[in-house]
């Protein structure tokens, strides 16, 4: 059967008197011809018919009289170029010096690691370094480190909403705005705090003209309307007052503050790994796209803001999908944690590239373990989600250590913590001694903060196992994994992207977009009443494209 083949004949009725003459060996019309044409992104691709048959070509020229009646090769369409840069918003590539309009979100202790960052940035993709949960001295070396390799970008840093250790918040900001780190990654916030607002403004000034100059560029990740309503506005007046007030901000960085707003790009985060909802993007985008709409109206910013999509998306027609419905620019996660430069062990890359779409469940939090939030994990090859609600049952249900019954403490020991209850609450005070203090001093009042933190020391402890491969407690490691791990799985199945050992952040990433423009021309095909066959439809990677191979260590 031939791969393309008009869905109705009627349509035959309405061609112009167009046709196309050149080398008939140009013509297209076996599925792997067709597919290698449809691939040439860069390139117009004429369609065409002889009234029974179609074929595509990449060759030949147009004429309104028939050149070559032998075989007269009647016009249909031409599909314009479409190479994967004009995906998306080509403002986003402009704002944040990159080529593409798709980032690497930011993957905490340093998942998304320095390796990762600058491999994407110099491909020309913008990434966000994993900052939440390192120390300030691991963040600024990471800072020098990518700043030393990428000195014009592009590149970014996450800032990640810290309610229990505000402390490390602020200071990872300062230390953003000590360094010039043009572009931050906010993420996991509820409400707009100190720090944002402390980064946001002390990037602003204003040219003679009175045109607002904005050198700290924020991207909010989130996925909830009323969070993304208080990003999409200026930063609130008692912030800005109390930041003045304190001498963090100048009078005049906080009035330039009033007139722009939080974000430049508003990331909705669907269905994915670690922080999440869990909710379906093909509802939550449309709605942010529309509250975005409203409050441009209102406050007719020179630039709206940007709505990115983020969670689920892994694969060529994911991508597709959310091009289609608006998205800006598209995030990866999940699918960059099984790639060789993500800041995680062999063993934690191999289970990645195991698991199924249900391959995932939710559990505890360890940055916001007391308010019972949770995260999306892997629970293929690990107990983790089981073990930590078992920690969060304890908690809600005891008021300290002591009043856990006995029994509960003795299992603890041997099959969670695998050491007494009192070795590591003396590992916890070594901790924050250094961290922050004012955990202990809380911990010292309230025997139920300190209970809390001792149950974080497993659930802090164990994401930390998995990157570094600790031996001894594979059945700990905790995994940030959403089902779009399973999907692009799936995807590249019986392809040389199936081994964790061959997953480049750049291919990857590469594959995707090249994969996303294929299925475009394939709806543009439909779209003009050609019926494509199931197998012209798959677009899978094949060979590492050019410039994304991997790089030893």
């Amino acid at each position: 059967m031939n791969p393309l083949r008009f869905r109705s004949p009627s349509l035959q009725n309405h061609l112009l008197e167009i046709f196309w003459s050149g080398n008939p060996t140009c013509l297209a019309s076996e599925v792997e011809s067709i597919r290698q044409t449809l691939l040439s992104l860069d390139e117009p691709v004429f369609v065409l018919t002889d009234g029974k048959n179609v074929w595509v070509a990449r060759e030949g020229r147009l004429s309104a009289a028939d050149q070559n009646s032998a075989a007269p090769h009647r016009w249909l369409a031409t599909l314009p170029p479409l190479p994967i840069e004009v995906l998306g918003d080509p403002a986003f590539c402009h704002w944040h010096g990159c080529r593409y309009a798709y980032y690497s979100g930011a993957m905490a202790n340093g998942i998304a690691s320095t390796r990762l960052v600058i491999a994407m940035g110099k491909a020309g993709f913008l990434a966000s370094f994993g900052a939440a949960g390192l120390s300030p001295e691991r963040i600024e070396a990471a800072i020098h480190e990518i700043k030393t390799a990428l000195p014009q970008g592009p590149f970014a840093f996450n800032l990640i909403n810290s309610p229990n250790e505000p402390a490390m918040e602020w200071r990872a900001a300062e230390l953003y705005v000590q360094h010039s780190i043009r572009t931050v990654e906010a993420s996991a916030y509820l409400e707009i705090t100190p720090a944002l607002v402390f980064y946001r403004a002390s990037g602003l000034s204003s040219q003679p003209d009175g045109k607002i100059v904005i050198q700290n560029r924020l991207i909010a990740k989130l996925s909830r309307k009323e969070v993304a309503r208080q990003f999409m506005l200026p930063a609130p007046d008692e912030l800005l007052n109390q930041l003045v007030q304190e001498g963090k901000l100048s009078e005049t960085q906080a009035n330039l503050a009033r007139l722009v707003p939080m974000a430049d790009d508003i990331t909705v985060e669907a269905d994915s790994g670690g922080h999440t909802d869990n909710r379906p993007l093909v509802g939550l985008l449309p709605s942010i796209i529309t509250l975005r709409d409203e409050i441009q109206s209102q406050m007719q910013y020179p630039a709206p803001i940007r709505i990115g999509a983020a969670g689920g998306i892994s694969t060529p027609h994911a991508a597709l999908a959310a091009f289609t419905m608006g998205a800006a620019y598209i995030v990866t996660g999940s699918v960059n944690q099984a790639c060789v430069e993500a800041g995680a062990s062999e063993h934690t890359r191999r289970l990645l590239a195991q698991a199924d779409m249900a391959d995932v469940t939710m559990a505890p939090a360890a940055d916001m373990f007391e308010m019972g939030v949770k995260v999306q994990v892997l629970k293929r090859g690990t107990m983790f989600a089981m073990r930590a609600s078992k920690l969060y049952e304890l908690y809600s249900r005891y008021p300290s250590l002591k009043a856990v019954p006995a029994e509960e403490i003795q299992k603890l020991e041997k099959t969670v913590f695998k050491r007494p209850v009192e070795e590591i609450w003396q590992d916890t005070v070594r901790f924050f001694q250094q961290r922050d203090p004012r955990q202990l001093e809380r911990a010292e009042k309230d025997p139920r903060h300190k209970m809390a933190l001792v149950f974080r020391w497993y659930l802090g402890l164990s994401s930390r196992w998995s990157n570094r491969g600790e031996a001894g407690r594979e059945m700990d490691y905790q995994i940030w994994c959403g089902p779009a791990m399973g999907a692009f799985n799936e995807w590249v199945r019986g392809t040389y992207l199936e081994k964790p050992e061959n997953r480049s952040v750049v291919d990857v990433a590469l594959q995707i977009l090249t994969g996303a423009a294929y299925l475009q021309r394939i709806r543009l095909l439909n779209i003009l009443g050609i019926q494509t066959t199931p197998e012209l439809e798959r677009y899978q990677p094949v060979h590492q494209l050019a410039g994304s191979a991997v790089q030893p260590v």
